[in-house]
């Protein structure tokens, strides 16, 4: 069983700035893509941001200069270092992680998300 738990979110005023973390516990032998995703009201999920474990990322248009990922693979965790926000930035933050279990499978796994509130 592995479990992904989340922290980080808030309210903050535009301009700021906000740090999400992400880590995961269990039955892991190693991880390989780790996403960020949000998703706002009446709207779909997108992929903000993924990182591969040789530390190669992607980022949306919309966040690229202000959003940076990063991941600790020792300590199974990965981070979103949230820049210049803006109200446009609000949603509910998901992280995603490919993960080899001890059993040599393969499962995808989402954490439970994080409001992330953008306003004055």
């Amino acid at each position: 069983q592995v479990q992904l738990v989340e922290s980080g979110g808030g309210l903050v005023e535009p301009g700021g700035s906000l740090r999400l973390s992400c880590a995961a516990s269990g039955s892991i032998s190693s991880i390989g893509d780790m996403n960020w995703y949000r998703q706002a009201p009446g709207q779909q999920r997108e992929l903000v941001a993924g990182i591969t474990r040789s530390d190669v990322t992607t980022y949306v248009r919309s966040v690229k200069g202000r959003f940076t990922i990063s991941r600790d693979n020792a300590k199974n965790t990965v981070y979103l270092q949230m820049d210049g926000l803006k109200p446009e930035d609000t949603a509910v933050y998901y992280c995603w992680m490919d993960v080899t279990t001890m059993l040599s499978i393969s499962y995808q796994y989402w954490g439970q998300g994080t409001q992330v509130t953008v306003s004055s």
